[in-house]
């Protein structure tokens, strides 16, 4: 199962990469794109919740270092207002299209 990392920017400019166990996290956030401090934690929560239960469907146990991401969003993100801004700055690796073809 490809594993990846999405390097966030926090309102307080802080740069912290979040670990994911599959790349579903491309399904729910974008590289360049800037989302509200609740509407990132709210789809954080959804994208590692899905790369756990993968996690679970392939290997049989959850992910425990997808739930550890997660609750580190939630304790960052509880430093900030809602309306505060998050932006990621790179998922990676990207997904196999957006590489472009030679």
């Amino acid at each position: 199962m490809p594993e990846m990392t999405v390097t966030v920017r926090w309102p307080d400019g802080r740069v912290v990469d979040c670990y994911s166990p599959s790349l579903v996290m491309h399904d729910h956030l974008a590289p360049g794109t800037t989302y509200r401090v609740d509407e990132f934690t709210q789809r954080s929560e959804v994208a590692l919740g899905e790369a756990s239960e993968r996690v679970r469907l392939k290997y049989g146990f959850a992910c425990s270092a997808s739930a550890a991401s997660f609750e580190s969003i939630q304790r960052i993100a509880s430093a900030f207002s809602a309306e505060d801004l998050v932006e990621v700055l790179d998922m990676h690796p990207p997904l196999p299209s957006s590489k472009g073809s030679s």
